[in-house]
């Protein structure tokens, strides 16, 4: 592990069906999400057979993100859900029929523990652990819902600062598909900021039918943009919380800038 990065989360893994919920003011017109918040991974399953290098690579979790996530909440007084286990898991930003919801091999690392899961499996996963971070969503939104604030969904990850040996140069991606104003209204407050190299459906497309913000915000018509952070910007703990504050500072321009176009 690079001494530049932070540890990741070594939290315990709550029970079964508990997700790590964030209260907040829905007047704020905000839900943050974190689909990849840490590596934690359920002891009896042992490490899905993987050595303590590979759990603290990007494979297993968004290094930075969770923290990013709780700052930006704090600083913001805004609701926030952040999922309580290992994307190696199971992806909670992949939808049920996903052939990538349970990865096999990831980033070149055979996972022995998802070599062989079978559909019964799978669905054991998706009730303890997908179902209830779904659930929790769900729940914050309605609670937005009846309160009269229609939330903007602002989901956040983190991206490798390299991928096949091939640096990538933004500091910041803001992905997108279909509608795309707050995406569009974001990456222009952060291209604003001028240091930074922003960008606009990188360094993926925003477009996956049955991830977080599909199943979320999508269909429900609202507002919606997934922020990825490059790692090593946000790797330790300061600098995440950093990022954090900065989206929080940069956030509210770009909804009311979205909600006149």
């Amino acid at each position: 592990m690079r001494p530049d990065m932070a540890s990741p989360s070594t939290r315990a893994v709550r029970r079964a069906g508990d997700v790590e919920i964030i209260p907040g003011d829905p007047a704020t017109g905000v839900l943050l999400l974190c689909d990849h918040a840490t590596n934690a991974i359920p002891p009896e399953l042992n490490a899905l057979g993987l050595p303590p290098q590979q759990l603290e690579r990007h494979i297993a979790y968004d290094i930075g993100a969770a923290e990013m996530t709780r700052a930006m909440a704090q600083a913001l007084g805004a609701p926030a859900v952040l999922s309580n286990f290992s994307r190696l898991l199971i992806d909670p930003n992949r939808g049920r029929d996903d052939p990538t919801l349970v990865m096999r091999i990831s980033d070149g690392a055979i996972v022995p523990g998802n070599a062989r899961i079978d559909e019964a499996g799978i669905a054991e996963r998706i009730a303890r652990y997908y179902a209830p971070y779904d659930t929790a969503i769900e729940a914050a939104i309605g609670t937005a819902l009846a309160a009269g604030h229609p939330p903007a969904i602002v989901s956040l990850h983190s991206f490798t600062p390299f991928w096949k040996g091939v640096p990538r140069p933004w500091h910041a991606g803001v992905l997108w598909d279909k509608e795309g104003r707050l995406a569009q209204a974001l990456i222009a407050q952060l291209q604003a900021e001028g240091d930074l190299i922003v960008g606009d459906n990188e360094p993926y497309h925003g477009g996956l039918p049955g991830d977080t913000i599909d199943r979320h915000a999508r269909r429900r018509g609202l507002l919606d943009a997934l922020v990825e952070i490059r790692q090593d910007l946000i790797g330790q703990p300061h600098a995440a919380r950093a990022w954090g504050m900065r989206l929080a500072r940069l956030l509210p321009g770009a909804l009311a800038a979205a909600r006149e176009m």
